[in-house]
């Protein structure tokens, strides 16, 4: 039962409310409108959802921030608020739909080093160039031996609103909870140019669980085909 009846986000739960009401209402003025209210109130739910994650533990590793699925994976120089410099970094970028978990969660332990908010636009989140003109929320996590690691909120076509739930040097565990972002929208992950990318561009990430990069492997980087 629990992998189905799962926690909920607490700042879900106004909306839940609110989806809620208007299916009562719905249902007085006609059936089959309360009928899709249920549906809708069903899905407001399931968006909300904040499932316990198993997270890997090992020097160097990181964890994606996010559920979704790959959308970028390459160099490109970081935003310049988060000022992590001019040059290219590795950057992975992961795509939330509607229906993806959207509670956001730590790539890597360290203490949170700076806390950048950008308003912009609100295109696909999808699309590459909603890394620089979209609405965005970036933070920067220093690690024990100084690397620096981005991880960028970024909001999408339907998104409205980001929320980040850490602060300036707090200190972060790789997979903990640090945010969430209504509904449906975007992580980018900067990394250090060295690191190797273990994404694979259309592979479907786990928040918390499933492993990007590494910050110690000089493995190459992986190629990846449907099947």
């Amino acid at each position: 039962m629990k992998s189905i009846l799962v926690p909920i986000a607490r700042e879900g739960w106004p909306f839940i409310g609110i989806f809620a009401v208007g299916t009562l209402i719905l249902f007085a003025i006609s059936d089959p409108l309360g009928w899709a209210g249920v549906i809708l109130t069903l899905w407001c739910v399931y968006f909300f959802r904040d499932p316990d994650r198993v997270t890997p533990s090992r020097p160097g590793l990181v964890i994606s921030p996010a559920d979704g699925v790959v959308c970028f994976v390459g160099k490109a120089p970081p935003p310049a608020d988060l000022e992590l410099g001019d040059a290219p970094m590795l950057k992975i970028g992961i795509f939330m739909n509607v229906f993806d978990v959207h509670v956001n969660r730590a790539p890597v332990d360290g203490k949170v080093s700076r806390l950048a908010y950008h308003p912009g636009k609100f295109f696909n989140a999808s699309l590459d160039k909603a890394s620089e003109q979209n609405e965005r929320h970036g933070m920067v996590v220093e690690m024990a031996d100084g690397t620096k690691v981005g991880s960028v909120q970024i909001a999408g076509l339907v998104a409205r609103r980001i929320v980040c739930k850490t602060a300036e040097g707090a200190t972060l565990r790789a997979g903990e909870r640090y945010g969430l972002i209504r509904f449906g929208s975007r992580v980018d992950v900067y990394l250090p140019a060295s690191a190797a990318s273990l994404a694979v561009l259309g592979q479907r990430m786990i928040a918390g669980e499933t492993v990007i990069a590494d910050l110690t492997s000089a493995e190459p980087d992986r190629l990846g085909e449907i099947r």
